[in-house]
């Protein structure tokens, strides 16, 4: 089942899902599809995939014929006040883009860049600590997901905005409730679109009160940064604040926390990867091979501004481009061997932190350190730790997500 627009296919198994992906990738043109059905959005006219790497660094390079304001995380079109606050940069077109980038790029100062990384290793001892009073607790086994993969970006998120203890349960709650597409786990199957809603609302209302509360009395972290940063005399709303965070926690997490997950996951399936990344904790190429292999998001979409043509196919204005990035992270054109976990791959031109461009991750450096800091600390200080069941997954068409994964601390 080659039908990217039936959620059905996002259940696939992983080796079917890239299997389809390869077979589209070697099909002439741009395959279109029917859109999703999803209760509380009205059914738009459909939606062409684009598979190949080449086509979509093209989409992604070209703004002015691919836009992302028409909505870029959601195949369908989004109502107006879930653009409120979903509406972050993602889903933005310059020039208003271009200024909310260079004010969110100026509150990440190197020396503010330095203090995080800190951060992010103090962070990561206190989420190890935890996981293993965890183990001690439950026989030696523990959830890879809720203990050390999922904490870890979010407790740097909290720390960076300045979420107060008290409020950090919500912010999880949220956030899960925001990347867990129709997952039962997390969402109403009555009405999810509420759901989302209830939780952007949520986030957004407590980053508001918070950005008010630095207006007068600013501190020395990012909030502080956002609320007073500037170009060219203007400055960012509360609102675009909120939907700013709101960025955070979703893109900032999802990474991250699908990163660590699927790479441990990489490394029990073909432990020769593991043994490499141990005798070589350091690797500076693992991180990224690690973002490719997973592709944590699945895709972004465009909206094609005017009749313009992708990899010499015509395609018209208003038609719906979904950028398919678990199908260019294993282009054969471009990666050898590209189903393999290979943490040595150099040079890696993957699009795991989106294509280059204008909307090209603004934390990949931070997520990418995130990453490779907890990495170290599992092959140094966890090297007896074992994966003792399979995945269960994330059901999304947007996140390639895992939930949980059940491992184990020999005693």
């Amino acid at each position: 089942m080659n039908d990217l627009g039936n959620r059905e296919f996002w259940d696939l198994p992983w080796e079917k899902r890239y299997a389809a992906f390869a077979d589209l990738r070697a099909t002439d043109g741009l395959p279109w599809y029917e859109e999703p059905e999803f209760p509380g959005f009205p059914k738009g006219n459909g939606f062409r995939v684009v598979t190949r790497h080449a086509d979509v660094d093209e989409v992604s390079r070209n703004p002015d014929r691919f836009c992302s304001g028409q909505g870029a995380v959601s195949i369908l079109d989004l109502p107006a006040e879930a653009h409120e606050f979903f509406g972050s940069l993602i889903s933005m077109d310059a020039p208003r883009h271009t200024k909310i980038r260079r004010i969110a790029a100026s509150a990440f100062t190197p020396r503010r860049v330095s203090g995080l990384i800190d951060d992010v290793e103090r962070i990561a001892d206190e989420v190890l600590e935890r996981a293993r009073a965890k183990a001690r607790d439950n026989g030696g086994e523990f959830d890879l997901v809720t203990e050390i993969s999922a904490p870890l970006p979010l407790l740097l998120i909290c720390d960076m905005m300045g979420i107060p203890e008290s409020r950090r349960a919500d912010v999880f709650t949220w956030s899960n409730m925001i990347l867990a597409g129709d997952d039962p786990e997390y969402v109403s199957s009555e009405n999810p679109l509420q759901d989302y809603l209830t939780a952007g609302a949520g986030l957004s209302g407590l980053m508001t009160e918070l950005a008010a509360s630095v207006q007068d009395e600013p501190r020395d972290d990012v909030l502080s940064a956002l609320v007073h940063g500037e170009v060219d005399g203007e400055r960012l709303t509360h609102q675009e604040i909120a939907s700013f965070f709101i960025l955070l926690c979703v893109a900032g997490n999802e990474t991250t926390r699908n990163a660590v997950t699927h790479g441990v996951w990489g490394m029990h399936v073909d432990p020769s990867a593991r043994e490499t990344w141990a005798a070589e904790p350091e690797l500076p190429s693992a991180v990224d091979e690690v973002v490719r292999w997973a592709s944590p998001i699945n895709w972004m979409r465009r909206t094609v501004v005017d009749d313009t043509t992708v990899g010499g196919v015509p395609v018209s204005a208003g038609e719906k481009l979904l950028l398919v990035y678990g199908s260019a992270n294993r282009d054969e054109t471009v990666f050898a061997e590209p189903d393999r976990l290979d943490l040595r791959r150099s040079p890696n031109p993957h699009q795991g932190f989106g294509a280059h461009g204008p909307h090209f991750c603004l934390g990949a450096h931070l997520a990418r350190r995130e990453a490779g800091v907890m990495f170290r600390r599992l092959l140094t200080e966890m090297p007896e730790l074992e994966v003792v069941g399979e995945p269960d997954r994330l059901r999304s068409i947007f996140v390639n997500g895992i939930k949980h994964l059940p491992v184990r601390l020999p005693s």
